[in-house]
């Protein structure tokens, strides 16, 4: 699901509707609550419930000393089910409000999907232009 992600983010051309500005030393520009269609976020927290991590928020507050990112001083390692207890939650908080939970079902024209077969016409054109 991470590297959904990370293809959404970094190769969509229907992001337009969700860029922001973004005042940081590494980006100028970020996204804010793209709608999620409701399957994305329930299968990514299904999937990774049993994954663990120190952290709710992954944009910010790492440990950069060693060159790679670390767990702040303190922090504890928890299941992803107890840091985010929902796919809502997990969705919309692990990268600071970049994603938006929503109750829409993929194909609806609604919601971006974060992965669809490629064979397929994208169905997330449709979604950008009904934000636009």
């Amino acid at each position: 699901h991470f590297i959904q992600d990370t293809c959404l983010y970094e190769c969509s051309p229907n992001l337009g509707p969700w860029i922001d500005q973004a005042d940081s030393s590494w980006r100028k520009e970020r996204i804010r609550d793209v709608p999620l269609c409701r399957e994305d976020c329930e299968q990514w927290w299904e999937d990774c419930q049993d994954a663990v991590t120190c952290k709710v928020n992954w944009h910010k507050g790492w440990n950069w000393t060693t060159g790679t990112n670390q767990c702040p001083q303190g922090a504890m390692c928890q299941k992803f089910k107890f840091v985010f207890p929902t796919p809502a939650a997990l969705c919309e908080q692990i990268w600071s409000g970049s994603y938006r939970y929503t109750s829409h079902h993929r194909g609806s024209g609604r919601c971006i999907q974060m992965w669809f077969d490629p064979a397929q016409k994208n169905p997330n054109v449709a979604v950008a232009q009904y934000y636009a």
